[in-house]
């Protein structure tokens, strides 16, 4: 485990899937866990109670994301919350994705997917940069999508490559206060998210024999990867997009 003792962080869609996994881990790492969530007053609860249960601090912050105000209404939140204290660490996780290929994208469903994918990270990172301490970390959550294309969520991959390049381009600025910027790009991972996949006979059995790991991911996989980044141990890693899938589709699986 790293040692966070001290260390505040920022993790946006927190209240359930990736999102928690990783509030849970950097709880459990010492740091005081701002739980930002969009709607579910009950998912958030429960991330912040499991975390005080396992003898973590993080308190909620309620700021719907692709609306007006968003990140303002977040900073807003999130400043009440630390009550005086600087951030140490910010994780952008939220993201959404409605019908996504040419053919299903509607004008509203892509500018939607935008607001809440690219539009939102990219002003909560200029709005919080007053507040992020030199030294700190900061990760984006894209996905192994922009590797691996899926027509049918065409919009919701070119949003991830949106966030991959915003995190390689702002690591050269903010290396002058020695803060790290990281993309992480997780591949399937057993989320709710992923429920109507599981109902279909056979889908999860052929996503792990394409995995070289031999499993689709799970919430665990990625926070580890996320408390790697952000602790001491990840202090030479900066402007890199790391695939956090087990492997998935690199090759001819078998032999």
């Amino acid at each position: 485990m790293a040692d966070l003792t001290g260390k505040t962080a920022l993790v946006t869609g927190a209240s359930r899937g990736i999102g928690r996994g990783i509030a849970r881990r950097l709880a459990a790492d010492g740091a005081l866990v701002a739980v930002h969530y969009g709607s579910s007053d009950t998912a958030a609860k429960e991330t912040v109670a499991a975390i005080e249960h396992e003898g973590g601090a993080a308190f909620p912050v309620k700021a719907p994301l692709g609306v007006d105000g968003d990140v303002e209404n977040l900073l807003t939140g999130l400043q009440a919350g630390l009550d005086g204290r600087p951030l140490d660490i910010l994780v952008s996780n939220a993201g959404s994705g409605g019908p996504g290929s040419l053919t299903m994208a509607t004008p509203t469903t892509f500018d939607e997917t935008f607001a809440v994918n690219v539009r939102a990270p990219f002003f909560l990172l200029q709005q919080a940069l007053p507040l992020l301490n030199d030294g700190g970390r900061v990760v984006l959550i894209s996905s192994s999508i922009t590797r691996v294309p899926l027509p049918a969520a065409l919009v919701y991959g070119m949003t991830k490559g949106a966030l991959e390049m915003l995190g390689r381009t702002l690591a050269i600025p903010l290396g002058q206060r020695q803060i790290t910027v990281n993309v992480v790009s997780p591949g399937v991972t057993d989320t709710d998210l992923i429920a109507p996949v599981r109902e279909q006979p056979g889908i999860i059995e052929a996503l792990s024999a394409s995995i070289a790991l031999g499993r689709i991911g799970q919430p665990a996989d990625i926070a580890d990867a996320v408390a790697l980044l952000v602790s001491d141990d990840g202090r030479w890693i900066t402007g890199q997009v790391i695939e956090v899938s087990g492997g998935a589709n690199i090759g001819v699986m078998g032999g």
